[in-house]
């Protein structure tokens, strides 16, 4: 090295010097630079104002370093104050910026540079001399005699190192992945509404193998539907709407809401007692869900979770909804909000903080119009308004992006073209699953038009207004109490339309305190007016320009014959103004304790939080009566098609559909929202059974049997007519259990 160049001048322990140390704890700088003065006779850098201190990793500021020089003939680069000092020479020599950047790289003329120099103790320089952890300290003096220069140098910072991180086995993180999974807010809010389903349903789950929620009509029929559709789409899935029932009727699966979506739990069990568990089992996990959809909703709008509970709650358990009880197409309603709440997480739109664009997720968007999908295939009944609902949402959501983006506020707001595809999927999807299983609806339509309804029809089941403050027999707490004002309602079971007092007061509240904008609660009363005079039906002035022009306009539509059933968006819309209220509360609450010392006032303010939720419970209790099923004759479990069962009549061909889940035998009997012709007049020229009338209109039908169970016949003609003799009618006579068996 020449005489004229110097190595790299320091102010401070910088990141390359923590391990080039003496036996005294010091660094130790090179011999050259402790005798040689650096650029003898011109200022140091250390000292020269024009030229900037760096900080090392320490913090502490450190001087830029004069450039190395590559060989005896190099002059010292220039210091003026026009050049900077972290700036290279002409002849390629590199500064320290440019050492620190190839750590553990050689010079260009092949020595090594400082950081290899103090990651090996006993490196030499190229003329043969210690480096500078031999024998100099930090401050340029000798080490002390007898210090081992050879020797590993101790690090003082050794003793507050890091302690080793251990890395958990597979079980410990297994076992850490399962208790983040069951302490998360989706899994607590499924177990707890899977928990609540079981106590606010009960006794359903008692005995379950006999009894039916409220009575065995509806709900036989429709234990037959999800029964049929998973025995028929294991064996002929192409006979689906060709059910074994109102033989000889074609179509006859539509004649009613097909509960179609559950077809998957229909393939498990057969029987009418597997048809009743399956049955019960789904009475509750349907309510679950209702609470669970509503929460998410609820919660991807921007509710806090105490609100959101509020509305999930009250949505599923709403006092008008116990009279519902034996129309599951009705109860299982929870895949109307849980696709609302995909589809919004989806588009990374909330009511509350609008559209962000970072919170897109194609998935969810597809998960949200499959969920829509699905709630369609389980029934017309409350799926057809959930249809326009959608259509309408997108379409206003499209006109405003639009405006929005190229009228209102010309800013670009990114949407995405994986989203675009998902929703154009998605919406083709579920179209074509409405258009699907709409087409034997018409058919059905064409060939019976009294499966039509009127406007006389729908006037029988249209609630006055005064239905809205009136509970069902159902309500524990309330039935009672309205017994008075159920006998003045027409029609009660469909016209006891109360969705709570205390949503009414929570809603009511999140008129004036909320966590949503003033035009977001305009908004939501809007809905909640417009649903509510159109659950009147005809009431509301006739229907002239509510509910009658949806009647002869819209498609589909006739088929609704019980408007009370549209109060469903009434109770979702209560629920969503209620949640923004409690979640302006609970805000204020955290507010109030956060501004005490102590907190005291915050336990017993969040504890008041939950009384809503608790009142909304207790007005979801129920008294809905489980009766047993009448049991299923020995004879059907043996007979062959087609059959008719004796008696016969609306309600008593419901059980009938139950019993023929053993072998789906062919049978002339069938329960459903209108009576075929047929079936009328099967009724009607059997009324003096066994004759010879009877009999030659049931052999030009094709019907083979006959069974009379003596149970059903109790009270009836038939009682007395299974002990007459029948040897000059043609046919035999057979006791199968219970049950009289009349071969044609």
């Amino acid at each position: 090295m020449s005489s004229g160049t110097s190595d790299t001048t320091r102010t401070g322990p910088g990141p390359e010097a923590d391990g080039d140390r003496t036996a005294t704890g010091a660094p130790a700088p090179d011999p050259e630079t402790a005798a040689q003065p650096v650029n003898a006779g011109q200022p140091s850098d250390a000292v020269r104002p024009d030229v900037p201190a760096r900080r090392g990793k320490t913090g502490k500021a450190e001087v830029a370093e004069e450039p190395k020089a590559t060989g005896p003939d190099s002059a010292p680069a220039p210091t003026s104050g026009d050049a900077p000092a972290s700036k290279a020479v002409d002849d390629g020599e590199k500064t320290e910026d440019d050492d620190r950047a190839e750590n553990g790289k050689k010079a260009k003329d092949g020595s090594k540079t400082e950081d290899d120099e103090s990651a090996k103790d006993n490196s030499k320089t190229e003329d043969g001399k210690k480096t500078e952890d031999s024998g100099t300290t930090k401050d340029g003096k000798d080490a002390p005699e007898g210090a081992d220069s050879d020797a590993e140098p101790a690090d003082p910072w050794q003793a507050f190192g890091p302690a080793p991180v251990t890395v958990p086995g597979r079980v410990r993180r297994a076992t850490r992945a399962v208790g983040r999974f069951l302490v998360h807010e989706w899994t607590l809010a499924t177990l707890g509404s899977l928990v609540l389903a079981v106590l606010l349903t009960w006794p359903t789950l008692r005995y379950p193998l006999y009894t039916l929620p409220q009575d065995f009509y509806d709900p036989a029929l429709q234990a037959w539907q999800i029964a049929w559709s998973g025995h028929i789409l294991l064996t002929d899935p192409a006979q689906l709407w060709q059910a074994n029932t109102f033989y000889p009727e074609s179509w006859s699966f539509a004649f009613s809401d097909t509960l179609l979506g559950y077809a998957p739990a229909g393939m498990i069990g057969t029987g009418p007692e597997a048809a009743m568990l399956r049955y019960n089992i789904l009475f509750v996990l349907a309510h679950a869900l209702a609470t669970l959809g509503a929460y998410a909703l609820a919660r991807q709008l921007g509710a806090g979770r105490i609100g959101a509970a509020v509305a999930g709650v009250s949505y599923a358990y709403a006092p008008w909804l116990l009279a519902q009880a034996g129309h599951l197409h009705v109860i299982s309603n929870g895949g109307i909000p849980l696709a609302l709440a995909m589809l919004a997480r989806g588009h990374g739109w909330s009511l509350r903080y609008g559209y962000r664009p970072k919170r897109r997720h194609a998935g969810w968007a597809l998960a949200g119009w499959l969920v829509a999908a699905w709630q369609l295939s389980l029934g017309f009944g409350i799926g057809l308004p959930f249809a326009y609902v959608l259509a309408g949402v997108v379409l206003v959501a499209t006109l405003t992006w639009y405006l929005r983006r190229y009228w209102i506020r010309p800013v670009r707001h990114p949407f995405g073209a994986r989203l675009l595809i998902t929703d154009v999927v998605g919406g083709l999807v579920f179209a074509a699953t409405g258009v699907l299983l709409s087409i034997p609806y018409f058919t059905v339509a064409e060939q019976h038009p009294n499966a039509r309804r009127s406007i006389a029809d729908i006037d029988i089941y249209s609630p006055p207004a005064v239905g809205f403050l009136t509970a069902p027999a159902e309500s524990r707490i309330w039935g009672g109490l309205h017994e008075g004002a159920r006998a003045a309602l027409p029609w009660h079971p469909e016209m006891t339309l109360l969705p709570g007092f205390v949503l009414y007061a929570l809603a009511l509240g999140g008129l004036f305190f909320s966590v949503w904008r003033l035009r977001h609660r305009l908004l939501l009363l809007v809905g909640v007016l417009v649903s509510m005079v159109l659950a009147m039906g005809t009431r509301f002035f006739g229907g002239t320009f509510t509910y009658v022009p949806l009647v002869e306009h819209v498609p589909g539509w006739d088929g609704i014959r019980t408007p009370g059933r549209l109060m469903l968006w009434t109770t979702l819309l209560l629920g969503l103004l209620a949640a923004g209220t409690l979640t302006a509360f609970a805000m204020r609450v955290r507010e109030i304790a956060a501004q005490r010392v102590p907190a005291w006032p915050g336990p017993w303010l969040r504890t008041a939080t939950l009384l809503p939720l608790l009142l909304v419970v207790v007005e979801g209790l129920n008294a809905t009566p489980h009766p047993v099923v009448p049991p299923q004759p020995a004879a059907m479990r043996t007979v062959q098609g087609p059959v008719l069962v004796l008696p016969s009549g609306q309600n008593l061909d419901q059980p009938v559909m139950l019993w023929t889940t053993t072998r789906f035998q062919d049978v002339v009997n069938g329960g459903s929202g209108f009576t075929p012709a047929k079936l009328a007049e099967t009724r009607e020229a059997t009324q003096s059974f066994p004759d010879p009338a009877s009999i030659d209109h049931l052999r030009r039908l094709g019907v083979r049997t006959v069974v009379v169970p003596r149970g059903q016949a109790a009270g009836t003609p038939f009682e007395l007519a299974v002990e007459m003799p029948v040897d000059a009618l043609g046919i035999r006579r057979e006791e199968i259990g219970d049950a009289v068996v009349y071969h044609l």
